[in-house]
């Protein structure tokens, strides 16, 4: 007959504080797992998102622009049976082209229209000199849309002084931190600059970037895109960069595929632009929850320890139990029962302490030259790391305090007290 489930609990609470000792040092061993669990993986992975965010958050989704190459149609190919006795130029080198996207107003339209695409941004990119007394300092003028750049990009993230919206006034710019440095300007002072045409023109400094990657911030500039048309002596049509933003991330290869088909463009898509980044992300992620999932399987081992001596200790009580009417699996209950109580009180504890331990490291100080808009440590305060640490911790003492119910339900109280 099997017994009541208040009484088996009745049971195991006692047993359990007839050995409080070891019970508490069990429990702790569950907190402190929860705790480092919680703690290390919302560190881990906002660590993540910090890292992503340097590449990922000023990185389109599928970039549309136009490839220069060698010429297709080569001397020798067009004659291959004279190739042997006739001298023939070979290499044909590109042709005199711009770099700009062809058609790219109609193909920005075509892409408006298109509900899988959040939105667009159009870039033009200019190559330039900035002239510096009898020095000449290389850099590269991104000619952007400053409200979608600021929407789609979070461009305003990386500026660190001055704002995204002056480079809606004419011949102005925003300088990267190291191009800044190395001119020793300020805000409002001008610059002068010259193209690879050799046309010049002086812009007005209205901010300063830093996206954290030194080699881009020594080089990268940012001024409208009407101002830099206007550099290069074009029109409005002359867009090197297509922009794109998805709803959907993981559709990016295809869609760049069927772009490059439908608008005779060359398409790159964020996957294989920052395939290498993402797999270091990966693997930063991976090695977080293996030694979180270490931990936890560590605290498990440590109530099958303590289950294993308390049974060896309760056998006189185990055999009157089961001498007085309860079953096999009565005995099993009672020990699982314990052992859940266990998980369940260090995992309780274990969230809150976590969750705390979480709020201390978001408020350690984290400055840097490199990343001047980080002040704290990053910290993912995300939910589901609270519901694994909790279900894990519950899986794992259940395991823990299976094996040794699974054993005291197999004793036979007849031998027990013949032993005694």
């Amino acid at each position: 007959m099997t017994m009541d489930l208040k009484l088996i609990l009745g049971i195991s609470t006692t047993m359990l504080l007839a050995r409080l000792k070891q019970s508490v040092v069990a429990g702790v061993g569950v907190t402190f797992s929860i705790m480092m669990y919680i703690a290390l993986s919302g560190f881990m992975n906002g660590l993540n998102e910090l890292l992503d965010g340097l590449i990922l958050n000023r990185t389109p989704h599928i970039r549309l622009y136009n490839e220069i190459e060698p010429s297709e149609d080569q001397p020798l190919d067009l004659a291959p049976d004279f190739a042997d006795r006739t001298v023939f130029i070979s290499r044909i080198k590109p042709k005199a082209e711009l770099t700009r996207v062809r058609n790219a107003l109609g193909i920005m339209q075509a892409l408006e229209k298109d509900e899988r695409v959040l939105g667009i941004a159009a870039k033009t990119t200019a190559q330039v000199f900035f002239n510096v007394g009898t020095i000449d300092l290389n850099g590269v003028i991104n000619g952007i849309q400053p409200a979608e750049e600021d929407r789609l990009f979070r461009f305003s993230d990386y500026v660190v002084s001055g704002s995204v919206h002056d480079l809606n006034a004419v011949n102005s710019v925003i300088l990267g931190k190291g191009v800044a440095d190395k001119m020793q300007v300020d805000l409002g002072d001008m610059v002068q600059v010259t193209t690879a045409d050799g046309q010049r023109t002086m812009l007005k400094v209205v901010g300063t970037y830093q996206s954290g990657l030194a080699d881009l911030d020594n080089v990268q500039c940012y001024a409208s895109i009407k101002t830099t048309q206007k550099l290069l002596g074009r029109g409005n049509d002359m867009i090197t960069d297509i922009q794109v933003k998805l709803h959907d991330l993981a559709s990016a290869p295809a869609l760049a595929r069927e772009f490059a088909r439908k608008f005779d463009v060359e398409a790159l898509d964020i996957q294989t632009a920052n395939a290498q980044f993402e797999t270091g992300s990966n693997v930063r992620s991976i090695i977080s929850y293996v030694v979180s999932v270490v931990l936890l399987i560590v605290a498990g081992f440590g109530i099958y320890n303590i289950l294993n001596m308390l049974i060896y200790e309760k056998l006189d009580s185990i055999a009157i139990l089961k001498a007085t009417g309860f079953s096999g699996g009565d005995v099993r209950a009672i020990f699982i029962s314990l052992s859940m109580i266990i998980g369940v009180c260090g995992g309780a504890v274990g969230l809150v302490m976590g969750y705390f331990a979480s709020i201390g490291i978001s408020h350690i100080p984290f400055e840097t030259e490199a990343l001047p808009t980080i002040k704290t440590y990053p910290v993912d305060f995300s939910g589901r790391y609270y519901l694994i640490g909790v279900a894990f911790a519950l899986v794992t003492t259940y395991i823990a305090g299976l094996f040794p119910a699974q054993r005291a339900s197999r004793i036979d109280p007849v031998e027990i007290i013949r032993g005694k």
